[in-house]
């Protein structure tokens, strides 16, 4: 880092660069355009607000491609024209409870492969960048699905089909844990949660595109009905790949790694400005600033639990994407049909139908986040997700109880009214509060930690979910139920509201309350909004300077790229 100051000040007192010089590597694939003197950057010739949409759009491409693949093996997992292929999925060959594992099985492998690029993204995330993560996860993502479109029987079809599920989610994988960190440290602190949860929110409408394909598939009678929908995901994948090619990298990356021309290029598109205006200098300098009064970050330094409550912050992110998981989101997601069909005892046609209106329903309800997310806050989101998912379980417990066919129908407002509720508030809240919740230091390693935590219980729920709906059918619900209730006290005592505030002013919230030994929550809850100079005061009281990342230094912290 000793060498970013002084490249800043060398910048300064440069001349500017003519046009046809060439451009860092950073941007090799990128639209960047370097402009003439007194003209404003562009990428595609975009900048401003339109350049922030962009790159939303394609964040949200990336995360409608993580959607497509939750739901897209739902209603091939009990296609008889699947099991023409891998025989042993089916229960009239395997027998119900081995087929119910072998299903789960080659659903929840897909997990161990996001697992794994979670892993990668954590060890070489930031050497990479995010850019080149995103792009090397898509284009595994593809390698994968040819894999699995290409499984012929008696072929090794099982052993083909799980590597290409596998391949397919170390892709996914490593996209997922850098996404929502490449997007916030491109976003505006003003609407950073907004466009984020915009970004997640595609999951759903991901996830109701495969529904209503596979139903559209399913009509037909050979391996044409699941291998085009599973082949459909490249779609995705290369719309991921070819809006990344053009699109800038993160400035904060950029600055970190010395390609500090490339990242006052980005600074001023976002804004936008021109590179010798006061602001980009300005903003440039913060950022610099802040790397260079932070440490080095190590992996190990997500462990401290000192004034700055790395491993604190570090284990609020990662608890609610654990609590995502085993609040059963993915028992209804990927297993909706099966339980329509098998547990509800209904056709199959109609249990693809119900399948897709109810993720329909769940990628509508997941709009309302975008007029809630800021407005209510992320706490009370949580706690109102929680208690709805709850009543929701228990719900299609009770209808399952007296075993009536008849009453057992009526369990399918419960799972409907289940995914109304998660796609308001658990759908988004994780993948926006670890982003917010953890510093500079340590967000790329908490951040990566959080999405394995994610994979690692979406992998245990996916394999426990039908052996359960076999071995004890409505305790099932039961069990996911009791866990959503015991979400609410747990939330309440432990998560400060992180809505509306700095990431400058989190650091502040956490650090007074380790300090003045206060719960966490009501510190959150009682200081007011801090001006730029109220922070640095604050952390002066505190005895803090040189411990957290510095005050941004600019007069209206909310109009600026996320990037500190």
């Amino acid at each position: 880092m000793a060498g970013i100051t002084k490249s800043f000040e060398n910048e300064k007192s440069a001349p500017k660069v003519d046009s046809d010089v060439s451009r860092s590597s950073s941007d090799t694939l990128a639209g960047a355009a370097r402009p003439d003197k007194g003209a404003i950057p562009t990428y595609s010739r975009l900048t401003g607000d339109r350049l922030i949409w962009a790159i939303t759009a394609s964040a949200s491409c990336g995360f409608g491609l993580f959607g497509y693949d939750q739901g897209v093996m739902s209603g091939i997992i009990s296609a008889p024209q699947f099991f023409r292929v891998l025989p042993t999925l089916n229960p009239e060959v395997s027998g119900a409870y081995q087929a119910s594992v072998l299903q789960a099985f080659i659903v929840a492998i897909y997990e161990i492969g996001c697992l794994a690029g979670a892993i990668f993204a954590l060890c070489y995330g930031d050497r990479l960048g995010r850019r080149k993560m995103m792009f090397t996860g898509a284009a595994i993502m593809c390698i994968g699905v040819i894999l699995q479109i290409t499984t012929m029987k008696d072929h090794s079809a099982f052993a083909q089909f799980t590597i290409g599920r596998i391949v397919t989610g170390l892709g996914n994988g490593m996209n997922t844990a850098t996404i929502p960190t490449w997007h916030a440290e491109t976003a505006k602190a003003h609407n950073r949660g907004l466009l984020i949860c915009i970004e997640a929110s595609m999951i759903s409408t991901g996830t109701a595109i495969s529904y209503w394909i596979d139903l559209g598939f399913s009509y037909i009678d050979n391996s044409v009905s699941w291998r085009t929908p599973i082949g459909l995901q490249m779609v995705f994948a290369v719309g991921l790949v070819v809006s990344v090619a053009f699109l800038p990298e993160s400035p904060r990356w950029l600055l970190a790694n010395g390609q500090q021309e490339e990242g006052q290029n980005v600074i001023a598109a976002l804004e936008p400005a021109l590179i010798e205006s006061e602001l980009v200098v300005s903003q440039t300098k913060v950022i610099v600033d802040s790397l260079e009064g932070s440490v080095q970050p190590r992996k190990k330094d997500v462990l401290n639990n000192g004034p700055t409550q790395h491993l604190r912050r570090a284990l609020l992110g990662a608890s609610s994407q654990i609590m995502q998981q085993i609040g059963g989101c993915n028992a209804v997601i990927y297993f909706a049909p099966v339980i329509f069909q098998q547990n509800l005892h209904l056709s199959r046609e109609l249990s693809l139908i119900l399948g897709g209106v109810n993720v329909t329903v769940y990628a509508l309800s997941s709009g309302i986040a975008f007029y809630t997310i800021e407005r209510v806050g992320r706490r009370i989101l949580f706690l109102v997700g929680s208690a709805g998912q709850a009543l929701s379980m228990l719900i299609i417990m009770a209808f399952l109880i007296p075993g009536n066919d008849n009453l057992i129908k009526g369990s399918v407002f419960g799972i409907f009214l289940y995914l109304a509720f998660f796609g308001f508030t658990w759908l988004q809240l994780p993948w926006i509060y670890p982003a917010e919740v953890n510093p500079l230091a340590t967000r790329t390693n908490a951040n990566a930690l959080s999405t394995i935590c994610n994979w690692l219980f979406n992998f245990a729920v996916v394999m426990w979910t039908p052996p359960m709906l076999t071995a004890i059918n409505w305790g099932t619900f039961l069990f996911f139920g009791v866990l959503n209730v015991l979400f609410i006290p747990f939330i309440w005592i432990f998560y400060p509201e992180t809505a509306g505030r700095t990431l400058e002013e989190i650091d502040c919230i956490f650090a007074r309350a380790y300090v003045e030994k206060q719960s966490y929550v009501k510190v959150a809850a009682e200081m007011p909004r801090l001006t730029d100079q109220e922070i640095e005061n604050e952390w002066r009281r505190l005895g803090l300077t040189g411990e957290v990342e510095g005050p941004r230094g600019l007069e209206d912290p909310r109009n600026l790229p996320s990037v500190v």
